[in-house]
């Protein structure tokens, strides 16, 4: 009885640890400027925060070995498509960087801009498990936080309220964004 207990507590602590990162609920956070970052991608150009001003971003910190950041790929998939005047950044936070994380991007389809970041980045952001979303108005102020699998729906209504925000920038919202 004493083993099937201590089983228990250990995974209740795991379920309670991993809950936020799993779990699709959103995170109150407060609005505030996201944090600066200049980071690699994927195809070898460097992303600046800065050089999006103007335009709705958003961020998602996921990791390879993260199963539920698999699910969140579809969505952001679509969501991309739908939106191409939004900048939507897969922020990768693997050690091994782009030795694993190119191959991962290929094997599943991922069609919208992957950085190459790391954990310390993501803490910078708050983020707390993965995957952790967060959506920007066009100043760069972070209005939206999501931790866990974003549905496309829960997407969707953070982007109009980003959009109702009436932020104004540089950049024709209207018009895709042109990667270097």
């Amino acid at each position: 009885m004493r083993g099937l207990r201590a089983q228990l507590a250990v995974a209740l602590a795991l379920w309670a640890g991993l809950a936020p990162a799993c779990g699709g609920e959103g995170v109150g956070e407060e609005p505030g400027p996201a944090p600066a970052f200049e980071l690699p991608a994927l195809d070898g150009a460097r992303v600046a925060l800065e050089d999006l001003r103007g335009r709705p971003v958003v961020i998602d910190f996921w990791a390879t070995w993260c199963p539920p950041c698999v699910q969140q790929i579809p969505v952001l998939n679509a969501f991309q498509e739908a939106h191409p005047e939004v900048a939507v950044l897969g922020i990768a936070v693997d050690v091994q960087g782009r030795k694993v994380v190119a191959p991962f991007a290929e094997e599943h389809g991922v069609r919208y801009r992957v950085l190459l970041g790391d954990e310390g980045l993501a803490q910078r952001f708050g983020v707390r498990g993965f995957p952790t979303l967060f959506v920007l108005d066009r100043e760069g102020t972070v209005r939206v936080t999501h931790a866990g699998v974003i549905a496309a729906e829960a997407l969707e209504d953070a982007l109009a309220s980003v959009q109702a925000e009436g932020s104004r920038g540089a950049a024709d919202p209207t018009k895709p964004i042109a990667w270097p």
